[in-house]
């Protein structure tokens, strides 16, 4: 059905028209009239017409400049012009801004229908390419997807030869150095076995997380194998600065973060190898997540390991899944501003790496180089800005390391300190305050997180801290208690009340109320009439 709008200051002429368009033509809808530009303008933007009959001379705005304001916002309306001047003047006006029909008036039942045939054959034809071209778009894209998948599974049987990274750039546009894998695991919880259904939910869950996370880099995403998905990570030269293990970690640290949000009964594991400047290599960087992986399986709280190279040995696996597990107790003392479990876990940062006596000092250099990239990005995401301090240099003396380091996070820290002191609290604050004034709206996580410019994850680890109490718990308990509020007025339904304070569907907000109190909405209101 084609939808049209008529304008002309003419009333008659508008039911003139309307009549011989409804009568003489299958397929048409009469949408609206308006007598003026102006209006017409006004009506193109609420009702979105296909096509528009267009007067030229009309008071105010005439249909001419109607035009060209309805082409700006919506270049793809039609036009036929209707006019009783036949001048070239006006002609040649409308066919600057693409109007190709023009009738003059009086209109001869005839030329309308002619000129609308016209219009609407075009119309059609336009929608027939849409058409083709989005299924072209639809099996190009999963042509695409097909092809990456199988990539990425022959490469785990070590069968890509027959493609390189240059040719993989090529296609995808960007120019590729390098590529590691990342092996996503789903680990049942109680031993119960996960169905088909959850796996290809969590499947489909992974793969939008995965491309609104990544910004960075380009991925190809595996099949789904039991319950794990090899994810292929593919580095562009622009990012070559970039360091391997603050890029993946910031990757996993975002996902892991969605994937609490969720309500999987599982466990998220991901293995992740090293990455690889040949395709040919990724072979390796597969074998690495696995044993990645494999290593995760033997601890109960660790959610992800970077695997260490396949010819390293398993005393080096353990002695690297140690210093990760440090780094991270170390960037969360950091965070807290605790100078003193700073220094304390630094020096075991460094004893640790002493007693590996395989370890070169470059090695330490570049251990050091990764920890502090990792605090930085952490710096930025919490909004704690300090000034640098002179880069360590590529010493052989393990204690100039230490000195350094020792003297830079004691800078950093004091950096969080003033602004845990000075700023998170306003901060927090005023997040407090949004929630109170906004629960009643859709508001998430993010969109506080947002309003005071912290990232998602530290604003939470942050509130938490602060309250002693999720950001979720918290605008739960404000929503519940503006709920037990109004249920003092009798002419208010729970199911407005449901509403008015937030919650879109009255049978979960009956769940949440009584979780939280101990009652049902129902039986909580019963009580307080009572009293």
């Amino acid at each position: 059905m084609l939808k049209i709008l008529l304008v002309d200051d003419e009333a008659l002429e508008r039911k003139a028209i309307g009549k011989m368009i409804t009568k003489g033509m299958e397929g048409v809808e009469v949408i609206g009239e308006a007598p003026n530009g102006r209006k017409a303008v006004e009506l193109a933007i609420e009702r979105k017409p296909d096509i528009i009959f267009m007067d030229i001379k009309m008071p105010g705005m005439d249909g001419v400049q109607a035009v060209k304001e309805i082409r700006k916002l919506a270049p793809e309306i039609k036009f036929i012009m209707v006019s009783a001047f036949n001048t070239f003047e006006y002609a040649k006006e409308v066919m600057q801004q693409g109007v190709k029909e023009y009738i003059l008036k009086p209109s001869r039942k005839q030329d309308i229908l002619e000129a609308l045939g016209r219009v609407a054959a075009e119309i059609y034809e336009e929608r027939k390419q849409k058409e083709e071209q989005q299924i072209l778009r639809e099996n190009l894209n999963r042509a695409v997807t097909i092809a990456q998948k199988e990539w990425v599974s022959s490469l785990i049987i070590n069968q890509v030869q027959d493609i390189t990274f240059e040719e993989w750039g090529q296609l995808l546009g960007v120019e590729i150095t390098t590529g590691y894998i990342m092996l996503f695991s789903l680990q049942p919880k109680d031993s119960k076995e996960i169905n088909t259904t959850g796996k290809q939910n969590w499947y489909t869950w992974l793969k939008n997380a995965l491309h609104l996370v990544v910004k960075k880099q380009e991925i190809m995403i595996g099949p789904l194998i039991e319950s794990q998905v090899p994810v292929l990570f593919l580095w562009r030269k622009s990012d070559e600065k970039l360091l391997f293990k603050s890029l993946s970690q910031n990757v996993i640290e975002h996902i892991l973060a969605l994937f609490q949000k969720e309500s999987f009964q599982v466990d998220l594991r991901i293995g992740v190898g090293h990455p690889y400047h040949r395709a040919y290599e990724l072979n390796k960087s597969y074998h690495e997540a696995v044993m990645a992986l494999n290593q995760l399986m033997k601890t109960q709280n660790q959610k992800y390991l970077i695997g260490v190279k396949q010819a390293d040995t398993e005393e080096n696996s353990t002695f690297a899944s140690k210093i990760l597990e440090m780094e991270k107790k170390l960037m969360e003392a950091v965070r807290q501003g605790n100078v003193n479990k700073v220094l304390f876990l630094f020096d075991s940062f460094i004893t640790k790496h002493q007693s590996n006596k395989s370890i070169e000092a470059s090695f330490v250099k570049k251990s050091f180089d990764e920890l502090f990239i990792l605090l930085s990005r952490m710096l930025h995401d919490l909004g704690v800005y300090v000034e640098r301090t002179p880069e360590v240099n590529q010493s052989e003396d393990i204690s100039v390391l230490l000195d350094t380091g020792k003297a830079r996070l004691v800078s950093i820290v004091q950096a969080v300190q003033q602004w845990r002191t000075n700023h998170a609290k306003g901060m927090l604050q005023k997040a407090k305050d949004y929630i109170e004034s906004n629960y009643a709206d859709s508001i998430t996580l993010e969109s506080v997180a947002e309003y005071v410019e912290l990232s998602p994850f530290y604003f939470s680890k942050l509130f938490k801290d602060r309250f002693g109490m999720t950001f979720i718990d918290y605008l739960t308990e404000i929503r519940i208690k503006e709920a037990k509020a109004q249920m003092d007025d009798p002419a208010k339904s729970l199911k407005e009340i449901c509403y008015s304070i937030g919650y879109k569907d009255p049978n979960y907000f009956s769940r949440v109320f009584k979780k939280l109190t101990g009652t049902s909405p129902t039986e909580y209101r019963k009580a307080v009439i009572k009293k």
